[in-house]
């Protein structure tokens, strides 16, 4: 016999659970938007700085919270501007990766038989493929161009995306309400728009915050190998890669304080898709409609 008390604590625990779940899922995009608004309003701010070999590699102090770089920047404005640049890149890759995926993924479905054979041969070869290497490649062709960056990841990482539509799209075509729409005589545009994108929109939306982390950590990787941007546009890859040179000076800051931005943002990328993923997925036994 379950008694007053103990209602009472299996109530108090449940509200804890949902209070931590609501954190858990929250706290990704809080962390986001601080780190926007920090990348935006930061640079804005501060204002225009110029470079002061007289404050070169200057500690985190009371001159500079978080240190100079060996141009005499401060490094938090520097970071924050670079981190700007960075995840203006990453979006745009994420949007047109997914954009490629989406319509891949429905022309496979709509149109069936050899080209979707094709198409997903198509996607086996891309995914075979080294992608870093082949970033580096592309994006050596137009060294310090933000567009060869942003085609060199978009291209490399859109069969992901692909490959989650176009399962979506096949499990919902064979459901009983797309079938009872065909049935009742409706067009192809219709149970497109009525049925089939419904089913997809909330997989597109976490694909793209799924690719978002990928793209910062590629376009990185570039500009530290030094076939991104070029040095003189501040971003996470090019700040990372100046501070192997500071580094063996003993300016441990140069390499941290861009190093802890790029993990911070990759983490909260992360746990915002996983949390997008579970806000979107319908529940066991629920079928899209």
């Amino acid at each position: 016999m379950t008694t007053f008390g103990d209602a009472t604590s299996v109530q108090v625990e449940g509200r804890r659970a949902a209070i931590g779940h609501r954190v858990v899922v929250v706290a990704p995009w809080v962390v986001l938007a601080i780190l926007v608004v920090t990348a935006i309003g930061w640079p804005v701010v501060a204002g225009e700085q110029t470079a002061d070999f007289a404050r070169s590699l200057l500690p985190p102090g009371a001159e500079a919270a978080l240190g100079t770089d060996h141009s005499g920047y401060d490094l938090g404005i520097r970071t924050a501007a670079g981190l700007r640049i960075s995840l203006l890149i990453a979006a745009a890759c994420a949007i047109l990766a997914t954009f490629l995926g989406v319509l891949v993924g429905v022309g496979a479905v709509t149109l069936g038989g050899w080209f979707d054979a094709v198409v997903m041969r198509l996607v086996d070869g891309v995914n075979a493929l080294p992608h870093l290497v082949v970033g580096v490649v592309i994006a050596a062709m137009w060294r310090g161009e933000p567009i060869a960056i942003i085609a060199s990841i978009a291209l490399t990482h859109w069969p992901a995306v692909a490959r989650v539509v176009r399962a979506e799209l096949l499990e919902a075509r064979s459901s009983g309400w797309v079938e009872s729409a065909r049935l009742a005589g409706a067009s192809r545009t219709f149970v497109g728009v009525r049925h089939l994108l419904p089913a997809v929109s909330g997989q597109v939306l976490v694909a793209m915050t799924v690719l978002l982390p990928h793209a910062v950590w590629h376009e990185t990787t570039l500009s530290f190998l030094g076939v991104g941007l070029s040095p003189d546009s501040a971003s996470l890859g090019t700040l990372l890669g100046q501070a192997r040179g500071d580094i063996l000076t003993g300016a441990w800051w140069t390499l941290a304080v861009p190093g802890v931005a790029l993990m911070i943002t990759a983490l909260a990328c992360a746990a915002a898709a996983a949390s997008l993923r579970r806000a979107t997925l319908p529940p066991a036994g629920e079928v899209w409609r």
